[in-house]
């Protein structure tokens, strides 16, 4: 069974009576669907649509656990105590929990909580999340990026900057980190407009090199044109968050395509159901 620590991450543990119907009208995730013993991505938003903070949440115990970087959970708290009024919710942070990742195991979801199964990966991964207590030791996180990068699940810092994009840009409303049915949330009128429009431009895409990739920030580039950049790097594999009309457009006009100076091939990435867009019609 792979499995990793994770470093950098935080808890944020939101209790109370109110605790669900708070977030509920805060979040991107739709909390009537998260069933116990599941994990699925969520962002609370700019006014403007822009994610300010990402995590994962899970259900526990009567409220809920939000793992989240480390770096942001202070910020993160006091975000959501601005917006909590007169709701009967306690909010804490948790900064020294233990995080650890497994998949490929067999075993099921642990009945008091600590264990949660991240649904951003496909149910025959079985990928798991364990928080707290005495966990064992897990392997190099860099074999969490590997599997992050083959599915295409982002996560900042690497892969976007928190305040610069939407969650379309991060396909979220392709791994169930964003809900178009539940009522509104911070910044829903345009994340919900960017849904029915179509107009999401950017994405994350999947990227094969001929070599080992450069460094995360690397420019990637088409005739000359920076059309996105590099995200988390494992070898000759990466993510990359571009420009999916300008990728089309290269690959359409057979168009090297470069991160740094590496070729590269760039994918939708597995069990994704965007397309790219139609080529490109001249004026």
């Amino acid at each position: 069974m792979p499995s990793a620590s994770l470093n950098g991450r935080a808890l944020l543990n939101v209790t109370g009576e109110d605790a669900e119907s708070f977030l509920q009208n805060l979040i991107t995730t739709d909390l009537d669907t998260l069933e116990r013993g599941d994990l699925r991505p969520g962002t609370l938003l700019s006014p403007q649509g822009k994610i300010l903070f990402e995590f994962l949440i899970s259900r526990n115990g009567d409220g809920f656990r939000l793992d989240t970087l480390q770096t942001s959970a202070d910020d993160l708290l006091k975000r959501l105590t601005l917006y909590k009024l007169r709701a009967k919710v306690q909010i804490a942070v948790d900064s020294e929990s233990l995080v650890r990742v497994s998949w490929k195991s067999e075993s099921s979801t642990s009945d008091v909580d600590s264990t949660a199964r991240d649904r951003r990966f496909p149910d025959v991964l079985n990928v798991r999340r364990h928080y707290g207590g005495k966990q064992p030791p897990g392997g190099d996180e860099s074999t969490w990026t590997v599997l992050r990068i083959a599915h295409g699940v982002a996560e900042a810092p690497y892969d976007y900057a928190l305040g610069d994009a939407f969650p379309h840009d991060v396909n979220l409303d392709q791994t169930g980190g964003v809900s178009f049915k539940k009522g509104c949330f911070v910044g829903q009128e345009v994340v919900s407009r960017m849904q029915h429009r179509g107009t999401a431009r950017k994405r994350i895409l999947v990227a094969s090199g001929t070599s080992d990739l450069p460094a995360t920030g690397a420019a990637i580039t088409a005739n000359g044109r920076e059309i996105g950049t590099l995200g988390s790097v494992a070898g000759k594999a990466g993510l990359a968050l571009v420009r999916i009309d300008r990728v089309k457009d290269a690959m359409d006009g057979d168009t090297p395509i470069l991160a740094g100076e590496i070729a590269i091939h760039l994918a939708i990435p597995p069990e994704h159901r965007f397309t790219f867009p139609e080529a490109t019609q001249e004026a």
